[in-house]
């Protein structure tokens, strides 16, 4: 962001930065959760309130601190993946009524001495997995902010963040309230145990994307598209089943009466089950999932003595920013950068909704000398090309700090996916990089990239 840019319209870009990434696919995981976290929670008016202001919060707390934490590591650590996987199992075991979490008696009493501060602090909790867990998503705009922060910027960022977060944390606020009102219905049926029941299998096939994500930044190769889709159809279909009475579990009574919304909604997940049923051995593209699924061409480290990898649709890229700059002087072609992450969601969406276009993917493979640089590489850099960062003093140790710091460095920028198109020397030919864009907007790039270019 330009420093010239007005404080009005840097706000309105923060707010329809925090509205676009409602929509975005990271988001969707924290979304049952939310509704099966509130249905437990007594006085929840007064927690959704707290709830909405306390995501808002969080996102203003990073807008001020955010230069101290490298939260992108934190989002793509395994570790914290595997925390997410792990919290998501234990809820959905307990929404489908294996198990209760029971705290220690003392404990409970002394966290209602203290006035429900205990559940006030688990409301929080879930705020802030809310904000870890989206952190792909919302990491675009939230690294301009880092950027600022880092430049000197102090107010700017707090409030962007503030606005930012504004859209999401109303949402989810509203999210919050829903459980209430479900209460006050009739519960009849045993409605209420059924539609716990549901979130509970969602919670499971949520689960997996974390640890897909674990499975593709450390290149295991374990869980691969299809796989993914199959343990999803499985779930979805189970719960199609599970809403029209055929799949019960020990503590439901028998469906003996089928209204419209019961029906309804029964094969509304058998229907995405049969969708992603023809997305099986790559036969469909699966858009209405891009970003969730594994990619079809898994993108590996490559062996010391390669300098390119395989990329999606049959394309080539080169695995070091100056091995592709010398091929682009060599060729007589611009350098096309591609800041990428293994566990980018906005990245799998362009990859498989837009590069594979007819009039993209012909001037990406004629036209472009690629650089694929993905900045959450966990290969570690031979101990001579190790370095310390002139950005933050820190030392460069593996392949996606090298990239990270060379975006962030040179670009000014640390969000991802970006594109870049660059001259044989190395300098820009297309003076506006983009990121996560329309086919229309893309395809301008390319030309404008395309156009400019002056062989040496």
């Amino acid at each position: 962001m330009q420093e010239s840019q007005s404080l009005l319209g840097f706000l309105t870009l923060a707010l329809g930065e925090g509205i676009i990434t409602i929509f975005m696919p990271c988001i969707y995981p924290i979304m049952p959760m939310t509704v099966s976290f509130f249905l437990k929670q007594q006085n929840g008016r007064v927690k959704a309130l707290f709830y909405g202001a306390s995501i808002i919060l969080i996102f203003t707390v990073i807008g001020a601190l955010a230069h101290f934490v490298d939260l992108n590591s934190v989002s793509t650590h395994w570790l914290t993946n595997l925390i997410f996987f792990i919290v998501f199992i234990i809820f959905g075991l307990i929404l489908l009524g294996i198990f209760e979490l029971v705290l220690p008696h003392d404990f409970v009493n002394k966290v209602d001495a203290l006035s429900e501060k205990g559940g006030y602090l688990g409301v929080f909790f879930m705020a802030l997995t809310l904000v870890l867990v989206s952190f792909s998503c919302t990491f675009p705009f939230v690294g301009s902010l880092l950027i600022l922060a880092k430049q000197g910027e102090v107010l700017k960022p707090i409030y962007g963040m503030f606005v930012y977060g504004l859209p999401i944390g109303l949402v989810f606020m509203g999210l919050a309230f829903f459980p209430n009102i479900l209460k006050k219905l009739p519960k009849s049926g045993g409605w209420m145990d059924e539609m716990k029941a549901v979130f509970g299998f969602a919670e499971f096939a949520l689960s997996l994307k974390f640890l897909s994500n674990i499975d593709l930044a450390y290149h295991f190769n374990y869980i691969s598209r299809n796989t993914f889709l199959v343990i999803w159809i499985i779930i979805f279909a189970a719960i199609g089943l599970y809403i029209l009475g055929i799949i019960r579990l020990p503590k439901d009574s028998k469906v003996t009466k089928y209204n419209v919304p019961r029906v309804v909604f029964g094969t509304l997940f058998l229907a995405f089950a049969a969708y992603m049923v023809s997305g099986v051995s790559h036969k469909k593209e699966l858009s209405l999932l891009s970003g969730l699924l594994p990619p079809k061409t898994i993108v590996t480290t490559v062996a010391d003595d390669s300098k390119l990898r395989d990329l999606p649709h049959e394309l080539k890229g080169f695995y070091d920013y100056d091995d592709a700059l010398a091929y682009s002087k060599e060729v007589g072609k611009p350098l096309f950068i591609d800041f990428t992450g293994y566990a980018c969601a906005n990245c799998r969406k362009m990859e498989e909704n837009v590069w594979p276009k007819p009039e993209v993917l012909e001037k990406l493979k004629n036209d472009f000398v690629i650089a694929s640089l993905y900045v959450d590489d966990k290969k570690e850099l031979p101990k001579e090309k190790q370095y310390i960062s002139k950005y933050d003093d820190e030392l460069k140790v593996t392949v996606g700090d090298k990239n990270m710091d060379l975006e962030i460095t040179k670009y000014n920028n640390n969000a991802q996916p970006y594109y870049i198109i660059e001259d044989s020397n190395g300098k820009l030919i297309v003076k506006q990089p983009i990121g996560y864009t329309s086919k229309e907007e893309f395809i301008k790039f390319l030309d404008e990239g395309i156009g400019n270019y002056k062989k040496p």
